[in-house]
């Protein structure tokens, strides 16, 4: 007896809705199928956009503070409880490992507490300006937010911007990758199975191509657009954005340098370098795609770095020995290994890695590390966002040279700073261009701050308090008393 396959379907307006257009998705480790999705389009985006706006404009939800914190702590707690099937999912349809996978979900239900926590303390000031006159500032929310999720992390990325928007007050209408059908279908259910979120306030679509994310940035209907993905696409968004002078909130790509100096603890460092550029097949936004090391260890550090990265065990999202999982799909392969090999002609290759094209994995999307010493800071392979566990390894001198080496790309999202010295990383934080700088760390992320990019990282923050900010308006309330009203006419 042959099992039917899950299919995935829309959530728009409190219903399931399926669409014209049917999708299959597929396990990157394999290329088989895993089930079939409602493949949506410009007229999903439309019907969300109705639907959160008629929700909006009943005002109860963008006006009662105790509602929405209320329905954002139980769909966390719904999110919790299904916490292995996210993973499990994930591990399939992403190709992320079991740790990997683990760690995107369990950020989820922290952020959406936080929110329900912004809800109740976001305020507004006032004061009494001169005798008489008094003024005060009132935060209210902007209407419709548009999201727009990419496939690298689609739980916690979806998370991460429609929780704000929910906590200021704001309905949403939130287009999901294709690459995630399935588990866009259990975030679905997690919403369907939250009561306390009225029909028409959280929308979720599906969509393989781009036609319904494009109405969601063009439509009247939404007044704030949040999205996480390329800098190319985020062009696209501000440009056509700016003809309804939309609200954007755009997270972009990124070229994270590791700075690691002599005085750093390599011990600690290697492991952590490793899976800068290993964790999610280096599909991360955050990875470690270029190494700066001192002088006085590069040596050390490279031998160190050929040896690990050589040595990452790949296989199955699923299986819990692999170490690191497919790409996304062989298209994404063939793209990164096209990079790798037209830098090769100039670099000098550490570890080639590449494509596996024979043995048990061949039928999937993988890829093997690769790290190549440029010949010039210059070079396309450090300037340019690889998105796959391709990584550079250049030398400096002095502590000015590491600054201007890790500055020398357009990208700031983050930065990392190995070493011992109790004072060089505040020095240094000050003067690399970048959203988030870590000491002798990588990836770590606390949802009570702030987390965006410099340059054309993108602009507008998510976590922290000023995550509200994109999907509110500041009002200005003036109040004078009679006495004074009076004198003044």
């Amino acid at each position: 007896m042959t099992t039917a396959l899950p299919h995935a379907r829309h959530f728009i307006d409190g219903v399931w809705q399926d669409s014209t257009s049917t999708g299959t998705s597929t396990g990157p480790a394999t290329g088989e199928a895993l089930g079939t999705f409602a493949d949506g389009g410009r007229a999903e985006a439309q019907a969300a956009v109705e639907a959160a706006r008629a929700a909006f404009e009943r005002a109860s939800w963008s006006r009662d503070r105790q509602t929405r914190a209320t329905a954002l702590l139980r769909l966390a707690d719904r999110l919790e409880a299904r916490r292995d099937d996210f993973v499990s999912l994930l591990a399939k349809e992403n190709g992320k490992t079991l740790g990997e996978a683990a760690f995107e979900v369990d950020m989820c239900a922290p952020k959406l507490r936080y929110a329900a926590a912004l809800a109740l303390v976001d305020s507004g000031r006032s004061a009494e300006v001169r005798p008489g006159y008094f003024s005060s500032t009132l935060p209210e929310p902007i209407g419709v937010a548009g999201v727009i999720v990419p496939w690298n992390s689609p739980v916690v990325l979806a998370v991460r911007s429609f929780a704000p928007a929910l906590a200021a007050g704001c309905t949403v209408a939130m287009k999901m990758p294709g690459r995630t059908a399935l588990v866009n279908g259990v975030l679905a259910e997690v919403v369907a199975e939250t009561p306390e979120l009225p029909p028409g306030v959280l929308n979720l679509f599906t969509e393989s191509g781009d036609d319904g994310a494009r109405e969601l940035v063009s439509s009247s209907g939404t007044a704030a657009i949040s999205y996480t993905g390329s800098t190319a696409v985020g062009r696209v968004i501000m440009a056509e954005g700016a003809r309804t002078l939309k609200r954007l909130s755009l997270e972009l790509g990124g070229k994270t340098p590791m700075i690691v100096f002599d005085d750093a603890d390599l011990d600690a460092a290697v492991p952590v370098l490793t899976a800068a550029i290993t964790t999610f097949a280096g599909q991360f936004c955050m990875t470690g795609s270029r190494i700066l090391a001192h002088e006085a260890i590069a040596g050390e550090l490279r031998e160190r770095l050929v040896e690990a990265l050589s040595a990452v065990r790949l296989g199955p999202g699923d299986d819990p020995d692999s170490r690191m999982g497919p790409m996304i799909d062989r298209e994404a392969v063939d793209r990164v290994d096209r990079i790798v090999q037209e830098a090769a002609r100039t670099a000098t290759v550490l570890v080639r890695g590449g494509p596996v094209e024979d043995g048990p994995l061949a039928g999937g999307a993988y890829y093997r590390p690769s790290l190549l010493e440029p010949r010039s800071p210059d070079d396309d392979i450090v300037r340019r966002e690889v998105f796959g566990p391709v990584a550079t390894f250049e030398v400096f001198r002095t502590e000015d040279e590491a600054v201007r080496l890790a500055n020398g790309t357009e990208f700031g999202l983050a930065a990392s700073v190995w070493t011992t010295n109790a004072d060089r990383p505040l020095r240094l934080a000050r003067e690399l261009k970048a959203g988030t700088v870590w000491t002798n760390a990588w990836a770590v992320v606390h949802d009570e701050f702030e987390e965006g990019g410099f340059g054309q990282s993108g602009i507008g923050r998510l976590n922290g308090p000023r995550s509200l900010e994109a999907f509110q308006e500041i009002k200005h309330l003036v109040r004078v008393a009679p006495a004074v009203a009076q004198y003044i006419g």
